[in-house]
This record gives structure tokens, sequence and C-alpha cells, in this order.
């Protein structure tokens, strides 16, 4: 079976997060994918078989190399010369310091479409600032809506900022090979963990631009949709979604709790806004009578969207998880067989696969050397100067 990407060769200058989530997009639908690495490991390193290395770089092959070094440079640029994607996530000056950038690299290969992700943008009064998932969280407002009312900022519990950053670039990228199609020519596509997190306020960014209004915390309730939420019952929890008058009244009924619908103060959206706590009070006391599992499938048979909350074990139990596939077995040597996360998006005719492990820091250097047209002793020669 194709892989949908697979006639593309990607070059992987990235590091951290954001870069590699972007790279692993492409790697994931075929594309191949050389990930250059510095030349030597920092002793003691062992993030190479560690859970995180393992989960994000699959599907990658590793050589190491000195972009510092005229020799290391130079195969670079003969490796650019035959790709069709170059992907960083440098600050901005860092990639011109070293000649890089994409005009530099345009002037060898003018199809080459080059990826970027910076903390700030790669201009601006910020564009030198070094980028951190948690400082974008905070500087682009989610932290400020997320947690409990009056209980001050809270951050969200994985690096959000890290991952649609490289989500962006990763659709960015796929757009720009499209357009090269027509025109023939690459494109420096570039975004930064700010820009994906002011993206993903998405309604809490229009309630500002367009109302004027400042969303505050609402913790487990949903900022607009009520009653939308975490519901208390006999044995936990359970999320509950249920705004609309529509799916208010299914709820109603459904939980044996009619009297609620014609409360005058739950009646319209307004009523149950202004009564937020009280309604969901009048709420918990009917679900605690009843086990999380009883309400969910009762709820679900009514029409009213409601579902456990789980911890990240009980992710990777749940029945449909599990035939979604969205932890897929690949072996590595030193660890035997493991499980890695499944791909979001499924193409019904060429979907993407996890091939390979992660591999090991530098594995394929000498292979793609080759590969590029270097002889043994040419490789040889390159090893004993320390360019790769």
């Amino acid at each position: 079976m194709s892989l949908p990407l697979e006639h593309i060769t990607v070059v992987d200058l990235t590091r951290a997060r954001s870069g590699p989530t972007a790279v692993r997009q492409l790697a994931d639908m075929g594309a191949k994918v050389v990930k250059v690495e510095a030349r030597e490991l920092v002793e003691g390193d062992s993030t190479a078989i560690g859970f995180d290395f393992l989960n994000l770089h699959r599907n990658k092959r590793s050589m190491t190399l000195d972009l510092k070094h005229p020799r290391g440079l130079e195969i670079l640029r003969r490796m650019v010369a035959k790709a069709d994607v170059v992907i960083e996530n440098f600050r901005p000056d860092v990639k011109h310091r070293l000649g890089i950038d994409y005009e530099s690299l345009s002037k060898i290969n003018p199809r080459i479409v080059y990826g970027s992700i910076s903390g700030f943008g790669q201009t601006g009064p910020y564009a030198e600032r070094p980028g951190y998932d948690q400082i974008a969280q905070g500087m682009g407002g989610l932290m400020s809506v997320t947690g409990l009312p009056g209980q001050g900022p809270v951050r969200v519990g994985i690096p959000v900022a890290d991952l649609t950053a490289g989500l962006f670039l990763a659709q960015g990228i796929l757009v720009a090979l499209l357009e090269r199609e027509r025109s023939g020519k690459g494109q420096w596509v570039h975004t930064s963990l700010l820009q994906a997190m002011v993206t993903m306020l998405d309604f809490q960014a229009a309630r500002w631009l367009i109302d004027s209004e400042i969303a505050p915390q609402a913790g487990n309730d949903h900022p607009t949709g009520i009653p939308t939420g975490v519901f208390t019952t006999a044995d936990g929890h359970i999320n509950i979604a249920a705004s609309g008058q529509v799916m208010y009244r299914r709820l109603c009924e459904a939980i044996g709790a009619e009297d609620l619908i014609g409360d005058p103060r739950f009646k319209s959206m307004a009523d149950r806004s202004k009564n937020r706590r009280a309604m969901n009070e009048e709420l918990d006391k009917v679900l605690v009578k009843r086990t999380s599992a009883e309400w969910i499938e009762a709820l679900n048979k009514a029409g009213v969207p409601s579902g456990p909350i789980y911890n990240i074990k009980q992710v990777f139990e749940d029945p449909q998880i599990q035939h979604l596939r969205m932890a897929q077995p690949v072996r590595r040597a030193e660890r035997g067989e493991i499980r890695v996360q499944g791909l979001p998006a499924t193409l019904s005719r060429t979907p993407g696969a996890i091939r390979e492990p992660a591999p090991t820091h530098g594995e394929h250097t000498d292979e793609i050397l080759r590969e590029l047209g270097y002889s043994a002793s040419e490789i040889a020669s390159l090893k004993q100067e320390k360019a790769v």
C-alpha cells in the first residue's frame, strides 16, 4: 500500500517539541525524514530511549552533523538540493548565523518549502526572546480562562502551544507543497507558539474582539453553553453537555427531574447562566443517586452527550479508543515491543502508518551519506574531522 507523502523528502533540523511535532505529522504519512542531530550526545543523556523521544520521533532516520563545521554545512546543502522540505525551530537569529535560513537554502533549491517555528514570530519586538510552551500559554490568554473561578492562572496539563504550533506548521507546509504543484516554487512557512495559542482561544477571543467581553475563569463549566460541565455521581464524576432548550429538557427528563424544566430560575439560557451554581447543585442532588456508568448509558440513550472522566490508563483501556487504534505497537531493540500513539486522521485509500521506531542517535549517518554520493573514504574523512 502506498503512503500519501512517500514522494516527499524532509530534512528535520528541529529540537524540543513543537518542531518535531510538525515533522511527525509528515513522517507518519510517509514522508522520508532525515533527523539531523548534534554530533555528540550530552554525557548521561538518556532521552533517546525515553518514552517521549520514542513517541515523538518514530518513522524517522537519524544522522549526526556539525552545522558549524564547513564540511558539515556542505553535507546539509547537498541534502537540501535533493529535499522537498526543511523544518527548523531555532531562534530567528540562529539560522541566519549558520547560513541555513530560507533565503540561503532557496538559492540551492528554489522548490524547497522551508518551515519555521519560533516563540513569538520571526520579526517584531519579541522575536529574539526564547520561547517556551508555558510562556505562550500565559501570554496567549489561555491561563487566564483555565481553572476554577478566583484561583488564579492555571496552565493546561499538556504542552498545548507546542503541539498546536506543530500542527499549524504541518498544515502550512502541506498547503505550500500543493501550491508548488502549480507554481513550481517553494516558499517560507512560519508560525510561532504565541500565534498558535492566540488562535486556539477561538470563541473566547471572539468574545473580546466582537463584544468587548473579557472571559473569566469558569472551572469545569463551559463558559457559555449551560449546563455543560462536571457533575457528581454516586461513585465519581461525569461530563454532561446539555446546552440549549431542547437538550436541557432532554437532560431533565432523562434523570427524572422534570420539575427543573419549568423552574423560573432555569427556564431560559439567560436564567441558567445567571443561576448556574444553583442549577448545578440541583442537578447534583439527582445525579448523586446513581453511578457514573448508569447515568452515561441513560443520558446517551436519551440523546444527551455524556461521558466518563478518565485517567490516562483508563483512556487506553476504553474499547472505542482501542477500536480507533490510538495506541500502536512498534519494536525497539533495547526496549522490545512498546506502544506509541496512533494517528489522529485516517485516509481510506492511502492511510499513514507507524512503520519504524524512533532511531538511535546517528543510526543512519553512513547510510545517508552514501545516498548523497559520499565514498567510504570520504565518510571516514568526515568522521575524522568530526564533521559528522
